[in-house]
This record gives structure tokens, C-alpha cells and sequence, in this order.
């Protein structure tokens, strides 16, 4: 009688989360027609269709959408879905919700190693892309091996991110005030985090990377619900805790790092995504698919918002999800301090 309960909720589970996902995914689609569609030079959805078959196409519509408002909402919603995917990969595994890269310090090594990379080096293109990886790469495992103590705390490993972040960020400050001025405000922009201006040879990199690591991430996120009893009792049942978490650790690693090489860092997307994602779903089961697909709705709804619903002055998204990241975090923190959960 009770596994008949046991097995009636996790079908009901399951067939929420299959919705969840199926409903969010119909979302970032019909985001990412829209930012197509809609601008100063309106695009009918049927042209819009025809122009990504390859049909005839009214004059100038193949040019506004190729050049300039597929590879828009292409890394919008790439980078979101990256981001969206590394952050719930950090908290679940972490087990708390301040763990996310933008906080603990791995989107700042992916910047600052961008910024050595762009403003001192005087290197682009595919560089940069490797450079960002390599820095966030780095910065994660340094935090790792410093929070190291017969295995990896949630609460140490956020502390010494958050450290490793702050030095990381007074780094690239001082980069930016030894550079040109109009150098440093155009990195100023892909600091904020935009997705305007951006070239497919910046693109396809991202998407090469998500092609490999979202079905990684996918598999070897199949351990987490076992992780999710603690590290002790997972362990009982068989899991390689310290192994597995290494290597999820690393899958999300280098999607924020390929992300924020593609679009910047992008405040607050990694950071909401998750918790977004599970409250939808709800029943505590790991939420990597729809996190992803959260964050690549985050990223499309502000990136429209910024562009068409602020007057007549563009904003990067980073400024949009920022305003609606921050208050988040400060409820975060007060309810968690509130409920003792706050460390």
C-alpha cells in the first residue's frame, strides 16, 4: 500500500515536471519569434518563417534577420539556457541557493581572464572564448582545492568563491582604469552583460559547448537526487560523491564560462534560475532541464524589455535581470537568516 503511494506521487511528480518543462519551452520559442518579429522594422511571423526556411522573403527582411536579430536571440537564449543550467548544477550540488557562479566568484574568473585577454593582450575572437573558459576553470579549482577539508563543504566552498570573486573583481577594476577610455566603456558593456552586436563566430562556440555539455550535464545529474540525502547516506547507497560532484562541478564550470565568453556575465540568470525552476515544479526533485529553459526565458523576456519597453534608450539586458535580481537576493538572504538557514 505505501510504495503504491510512493510510486502514485512520483508519477505525478513526473508528469508535472514534464509539463513544466513542455509549457517553458513554449514560452522561450515564442520569445524567441518575437524578438525576431518585433522592432523598428516589423517582421510578419509568416515572414519570419519563410526567412529561416530559406524561402523568398519581402526586401530587406533576410538582412534584419541574419544579420542582426537571429544572432541576437540566438545567444540570448543560449547563454541563458547555460547559465540557467550551471547555477541549478551549483546549487543542488552545494545544497543552498547562494551558490550560484555569479556569486561565488567562477563568472568573475571567466571575466577577468576576457578582460586580460581583450585589454592587455590586444587578442579576440576565439581567443577570448578560450581565455574565459580557461580563467573560470581555473578559478573554480582553486576554490576547490582551498576549500578542500577531507572533502568539499556547501557553506566553505561559497565563502572562499565569494573571496576568490572580490579579488578577482578588484583586478579587473584596476584593468579597466589603466585602459583608454573608450576602450574600457565598450568593456564596460560586455561587463554588464549584452547580447547586442553579437557575431556567429561568437555564437557557435556556445553552441558547440551546450551541444556537448546539456546531455552531459543531464546524465550525470542523475545522481543528484541521491546527493540531495546528504553525503554520508548517498555514499550508503552507492553514489561516488566526491567524484560525481567533481565532475558536475566542472560541467558547470565551463558552461558559465562559455556563456559569459559569448554575451558577458550576465547578472543574477545563473542565480534565480534554479529556485524559479523548482518552485515550479515543486516535490524537492532536481530541476537541470527546466532551470535551463528558465534562464533562457530570463534572458529573451529582459533582453526585450531593455530593448523595447524602457523608452527610447537601449539597455543590456545585465542591467535588466539586475534590477530584477537583486531584490531577490535581499529576500533571499532575509528569510534565510530568518528560518536559520542563513549560515
Amino acid at each position: 500500500m505505501k510504495g503504491g503511494v510512493v510510486a502514485t506521487t512520483r508519477r505525478r511528480e513526473t508528469a508535472r515536471a514534464r509539463t513544466v518543462a513542455g509549457a517553458l519551452l513554449a514560452g522561450v520559442l515564442a520569445m524567441f519569434l518575437l524578438t525576431l518579429s518585433y522592432g523598428d522594422f516589423q517582421i510578419s511571423l509568416p515572414d519570419v518563417v519563410r526567412s529561416l526556411l530559406g524561402q523568398t522573403t519581402p526586401a530587406g527582411v533576410d538582412y534584419v534577420m541574419h544579420d542582426l536579430r537571429l544572432p541576437r536571440a540566438s545567444v540570448a537564449a543560449l547563454a541563458g539556457l547555460a547559465f540557467g543550467l550551471a547555477g541549478a548544477i551549483f546549487q543542488q550540488l552545494l545544497r543552498n541557493p547562494l551558490a550560484s557562479p555569479d556569486v561565488i566568484g567562477v563568472s568573475q574568473g571567466a571575466t577577468t581572464a576576457g578582460i586580460v585577454t581583450v585589454l592587455v593582450l590586444g587578442l579576440d575572437g576565439g581567443l577570448v572564448a578560450a581565455a574565459a573558459l580557461t580563467g573560470a576553470l581555473l578559478t573554480a579549482l582553486t576554490i576547490y582545492a582551498l576549500s578542500w577539508r577531507k572533502g568539499v563543504g556547501g557553506y566553505r566552498f561559497i565563502l572562499v568563491g565569494i573571496g576568490i570573486g572580490t579579488v578577482l573583481t578588484s583586478i579587473t577594476s584596476y584593468i579597466l582604469t589603466r585602459s583608454d577610455v573608450k576602450i574600457a566603456a565598450e568593456a564596460m558593456i560586455w561587463l554588464t552583460g549584452s547580447v547586442n552586436g553579437r557575431t556567429w563566430p561568437q555564437i557557435v562556440p556556445l553552441a558547440v559547448a551546450l551541444l556537448i555539455l546539456l546531455p552531459l550535464a543531464l546524465i550525470l545529474g542523475r545522481v543528484l537526487t541521491g546527493m540531495q540525502l546528504g553525503d554520508d547516506l548517498a555514499t550508503a547507497f552507492g553514489v561516488r560523491v566526491q567524484g560525481s560532484r567533481f565532475a558536475l562541478l566542472i560541467v558547470a564550470v565551463c558552461l558559465a564560462g562559455m556563456a559569459t565568453s559569448a554575451a558577458g556575465p550576465i547578472a543574477f540568470v545563473a542565480f534565480m534560475s534554479g529556485p524559479i525552476a523548482a518552485r515550479l515544479v515543486g516535490g524537492g526533485r532536481p530541476v537541470l532541464l527546466q532551470a535551463a529553459l528558465v534562464g533562457a526565458l530570463l534572458v529573451l523576456v529582459s533582453d526585450f524589455i531593455g530593448s523595447h519597453l524602457l523608452g527610447s534608450r537601449q539597455f543590456p539586458v545585465g542591467v535588466v535581470t539586475g534590477v530584477i535580481g537583486a531584490p531577490y537576493l535581499l529576500w533571499l538572504l532575509a528569510t534565510a537568516n530568518r528560518s536559520g538557514r542563513g549560515g
